[in-house]
């Protein structure tokens, strides 16, 4: 009797721990799920409709391909503020290959894609081993490929592009199986399929490493909380995938930028490297004494980011299906906030890939409600202003705290 009066008088300060604990991820869910229940209603229900979600995938995906890379950069103790005039610079190149030089799509994608990480190495270089702040080198990359892009083109836009390489950012996977009715509605059985099966990758994805967890003596959180935490994002996730389904499917891009996500996640939470980064950015000095090579991974991070910002370029000029000389302004203030409101620490060493996604696709939902609501675009800038204030100052809160 007096063991189960112990044990019930435990339970809630262990749930609270708990809370606290992982208060930042529930936090980042209820506001992302806060926040569209708001903009469903101020917008008259526009944010849920099935054509609008699709826009709000295309529109952010771009953005989420950045965050991942910035993730790392952020991570590692670093920033980049070049990645919009990068995008905007490959976006431009690639234009001039396909449409004045008549490139096979292809090809000109994959050389953007070299070109793109080797402008991000060329920037680590002078990062890692000539020992210049991140903050200067890529401020000046930023003015650099600013100006390149707008030589480039000669400042006038150019397109229109080749209908397949439309099809990075406007094409919708096909229909395997067929259409089916659903209540007398037609659905994309395919993306259906596809959905389920993603929702029971994650959750068993999320039980393994509770179970693997516990298995090596780490206290895990407590059951309950994690099976709310996860049917809430495995139904969130199904909801999106029933209104794309019910209007043209999945898009080509968010199969890119699943894979991706997939990707960084193995690599930041299962691959070595992915755990030096955290330990260079937590201490590099301490981490370089463990014989970790901070110099070479620092290089790597920042080819990572030319890399994803020229297939972010790619896919911002495949969907406007022209290179203007204004691509790519701006992104790089999105994207850092994505990351931001995802939890990264400023000071490095702290993030998570779910985080940054949902960051991303915060930052994104606010855009797009506020357009439909109607709110000038300055008015937008001072809300996301002060969302990202807010939320670095959370973070630095919970530190001091600990």
């Amino acid at each position: 009797m007096s063991s189960e009066t112990a044990t019930t008088s435990t339970r809630p300060a262990w749930v609270r721990a708990a809370l606290q604990e992982n208060l930042r991820d529930y936090g980042l869910v209820l506001a992302l799920i806060s926040i569209m229940v708001f903009f469903q209603f101020t917008t008259n229900g526009t944010l849920f409709k099935p054509v609008n979600l699709t826009n709000l995938v295309l529109q952010n995906s771009y953005i989420i391909i950045m965050a991942l890379g910035m993730l790392l950069v952020i991570v590692s103790g670093h920033i980049d503020l070049s990645v919009g005039s990068v995008s905007g610079f490959v976006g431009a190149l690639a234009a001039i290959l396909m449409v004045q030089y008549g490139v096979n799509f292809l090809v000109a994608s994959v050389l953007c894609l070299i070109v793109g990480a080797l402008i991000g190495a060329s920037q680590g270089y002078w990062i890692a081993y000539m020992k210049i702040p991140s903050f200067i080198v890529t401020l000046a990359g930023m003015l650099v490929f600013k100006g390149l892009a707008l030589w480039i083109l000669g400042g006038k836009s150019v397109g229109p592009f080749p209908p397949e390489f439309q099809l990075l950012s406007a094409g919708f996977i096909p229909d395997v199986f067929g259409p089916v009715m659903i209540g007398g509605a037609k659905f994309h059985s395919t993306t259906l399929v596809i959905g389920v099966a993603i929702v029971g990758l994650m959750l068993f994805s999320a039980l393994r490493s509770r179970r693997n967890r516990e298995a090596h003596g780490y206290e895990a959180e407590p059951f309950a909380l994690f099976v709310v935490k996860n049917v809430v994002i495995g139904a969130m996730v199904l909801f999106l995938i029933y209104m794309l389904a019910s209007y043209k499917g999945l898009p080509n891009v968010l199969i890119v930028m699943g894979i991706l996500i997939a990707l960084f996640v193995f690599v930041t939470k299962r691959m070595t490297i992915g755990r030096r980064i955290y330990a260079m950015g937590g201490n590099e000095k301490a981490a370089k004494l463990s014989g970790i090579k901070t110099e070479r991974l620092t290089f790597y991070v920042f080819m990572i980011m030319g890399a994803l910002a020229a297939l972010a370029g790619l896919i911002f000029a495949a969907r406007l299906n022209t290179a203007t000389p204004k691509a790519g302004l701006g992104f790089e203030l999105d994207v850092i906030a994505a990351v931001f409101i995802g939890g990264a620490s400023a000071m490095g060493g702290v993030g998570q890939v779910a985080g940054a996604v949902i960051g991303a696709f915060i930052m994104g939902v606010m855009n797009n409600g506020m357009s439909i609501m109607g709110v000038n675009i300055d008015w937008q800038q001072v809300i996301k202003g002060l969302v990202l204030l807010g939320a670095v100052v959370f973070d630095v809160y919970n530190k001091n705290r600990a």
